[in-house]
């Protein structure tokens, strides 16, 4: 019995997914829950093969096909239900009105509710606690992932940016000196006159 009470905080569900949405596309995943049962969903788009926009839309649907949740265009969020009673709910990403495919990293945690908690020894809260706080580390440091590959693939589009348009303005450059040098000369040409 003590030993299902020391493992129960480690059944805190814990995810990390990176999919790739097409355009025109959508990709769905669901969770059973139970009442009280609580969840979340945090994601990022990290990527797009176009080099504009990183929004996609992503929307929730409650048991009995009910919207309870919708985001649109958005590059990163954070969804949290503790849900009313027991059903599934169902949790999409859409490129639909996007161009190009997107990268969305998106991670799924949460509690499952227990009844007597005020009869669990307070090591037992405890340890449920820290279970708690290290899994905000781990999705802190997920999104930190994500970040990092974001602002990297915008540094090295910039540079390569800076890169061509200084090769632009040395040839700009060296085509002016030419024509600058060709037209100075034809003044000193000596023109005869028969």
């Amino acid at each position: 019995m003590m030993l299902r009470w020391l493992l129960l905080p480690f059944l805190a569900v814990a995810f990390a997914h990176r999919i790739e949405v097409e355009q025109g596309d959508q990709q769905c995943y669901f969770e059973d829950l139970q009442t009280h049962d609580r969840m979340t969903v945090t994601y990022e788009v990290g990527g797009s093969t176009n080099s504009g926009s990183l929004d996609i839309d992503f929307l929730v649907v409650g048991p009995g096909k009910v919207q309870v949740y919708k985001n649109f265009g958005e590059s990163q969020g954070t969804w949290t239900v503790t849900a009313p009673g027991a059903g599934r709910y169902t949790y999409c990403f859409s490129n639909a009105v996007g161009n190009g495919r997107k990268t969305v990293s998106f991670n799924v945690h949460g509690v499952m509710h227990i009844d007597d908690e005020e009869q669990m020894a307070p090591v037992e809260l405890e340890i449920r606690n820290l279970a708690s706080g290290l899994q905000m580390v781990k999705d802190e440091q997920s999104y930190l992932v994500v970040r990092e590959r974001v602002h990297r693939d915008t540094c090295e589009s910039t540079n390569s940016r800076v890169k061509w348009w200084a090769i632009v303005q040395i040839i700009l450059l060296l085509g002016v000196c030419g024509w600058n040098v060709h037209y100075l000369k034809s003044w000193f040409e000596v023109k005869r006159v028969l």
